[in-house]
Formats: structure tokens, sequence, C-alpha cells
């Protein structure tokens, strides 16, 4: 929406509130915006629930660009809930490198495992239940009953955050969920929750590419990564996928890395449920 036209929508807004005429407006300009540019990914082309939960706890904390390719790879080595829920957990966390958080894959395939023997084989269609299995809190559980169940639950996430905040509150900072949440459940096209979605998510985060990003919080975030506890996790799954079992001192050797620390995180992946030992040996569960 050009800023003119968003500063006479927002006076509309300001001066009548939100009727439906201002919902129809609203409406029009991300429809609008959604048809001419919106944006295409492999688990937008599917209702398969099993495909777009994959895809939403990938998404979780990763870039899309690292997400598209390992998507793909992820659904043909694990079809459905039974393939994923039998596959042995190395397996799973091989085809996973690359995501990080590894512990979203071990929460995925504990999905799985629960559907299988708790649910027939079908993902619930509830929000409630599903926040109920490892690793989905709200936004992902209504993000999947959104995208696979076509259903019209309100959620929140970046870049809806993004058009809301630019199109209802001006000039406005410090913006809480609590006053956009409502806004959010008035202008749900209940016709097509799911693409109505998919278009808030293009629009914010173009209006997002606009604003362009302060690359300076970029760069910190790398820095904080590299040497930390979390590139350190990624580096011991990372060995331990590529062989049956590695001896401790082997592993911390490899690592190149304090023997004390490299001892806690290990500690800390088992009790997960990540990875076992067995005497001086470390290895997948």
């Amino acid at each position: 929406m050009a800023k003119q036209s968003l500063q006479r929508f927002f006076n509309v807004y300001q001066q009548d509130g939100l009727t439906p005429y201002v919902v129809s407006i609203f409406q029009g300009f991300i429809w609008d915006y959604y048809c001419k540019h919106g944006r295409t990914f492999p688990w937008r082309e599917t209702q398969n629930p099993y495909h777009i939960l994959v895809s939403e706890i990938m998404l979780q904390q990763t870039q899309v660009s690292r997400v598209v390719n390992k998507y793909s790879e992820f659904i043909a080595t694990f079809p459905d809930f039974l393939a994923l829920g039998k596959a042995p957990l190395r397996q799973v966390l091989q085809v996973w490198q690359g995501l990080g958080y590894n512990r979203r894959a071990l929460a995925l395939q504990q999905t799985a495992q629960k559907v299988i023997t708790q649910f027939s084989g079908k993902l619930p269609a509830d929000p409630e239940v599903l926040r109920q299995f490892p690793g989905i809190g709200q936004y992902t559980a209504a993000a999947v009953v959104t995208f696979a169940f076509n259903k019209p639950v309100a959620f929140i996430e970046t870049n809806i955050r993004t058009v809301f905040t630019h199109c209802f509150f001006d000039k406005r900072e410090l913006i809480s969920d609590r006053e956009i949440l409502p806004l959010i459940e008035l202008t749900i096209d209940r016709k097509n929750p799911r693409e109505w979605n998919y278009a808030l998510f293009d629009y914010g985060a173009m209006l997002k590419h606009q604003r362009k990003v302060i690359q300076k919080v970029k760069l910190s975030r790398q820095g904080c990564f590299r040497g930390s506890n979390r590139e350190l996790r990624g580096q011991i799954i990372r060995q331990l996928v590529e062989r049956e079992s590695i001896a401790m001192q082997d592993l911390i050797d490899i690592l190149n890395q304090n023997g004390e620390r490299v001892r806690r995180i290990l500690l800390e992946l088992q009790r997960e449920g990540l990875i076992q030992t067995a005497g001086d040996l470390i290895f997948i569960r």
C-alpha cells in the first residue's frame, strides 16, 4: 500500500473503527499484493498435515532459504508419520543436518510416534491437542491447523506482526501482541484462512525487506553463534551421525575443545534423549 493510501486507510480506521468496510479495504490490498507477488514454497503446494507439520517444525528459528531443499529431502526420506516414527534416530538426525537445533528433529519423531500410537496415524486438527505434542507451541499448533485443515485460527508471528503494526498503529512503537491479536481475529478471511495467512506472510516479508533490517544486528547474532554451546552441540551431533559410535577422548580431540565443556554438553544431550553412552563410547540414541 502506498504511503498516502496507507495514511488515508489509517485515518478512516481511526475515525470509524474496524467496520466491515475498513476490514474489506485491508483485506483488499493484502490480497492484491499476494495475487501479484505471492511467493511459492513446496509446503504451500500441499494440504498433507504431515508435510505441513514437518515444514512448520523446520521453519522454527530457521531461515526459509535453508529449509526449502532440506524439506524436500526429509519428505522423500520419511514420507509419512509411520516412516518417520520407525526410523533410527541417527538417520533422522543425519537428514536433519544443516538445520540446527537438533532437538526439533527428535521432537518431530516423537510427535510422529504419538500420532501413530494414540491417534491412529492422523494428526489432530485441534490446536489445544497439538500443543501437548513435543516441540509444538502455541504458534506452531495454530499454524498447522490453519495450513493443514484451513481453519480460521488467529496467531502471531514476525511477518504478521509487521503487517498489523504498519497498517493499524501508524508510527507507534512498543505495541503488544495483546493489542494486535484482536485485529488479527477480526480481519481473518474465514473463507480461505490458509491462503490469507500466506498473503499476510508475504506482505510482511516485503515490508521488512523495505525497511532493510540493520545489518549489524545480523552480524551480532552470527557472532554470538560462533563458539557458542549451540555451535558445539551441532558439531557433536554431526560427528555422531557420521559413525556408529565414538570414544569420549577421540571426540574431544576431534573437536579440539576443553574436555570438561564437551562432557557438560554431552550430559545435556543425553538428558534430552539425543545420545546414549556405553562405557567410554558415545552414540546416537
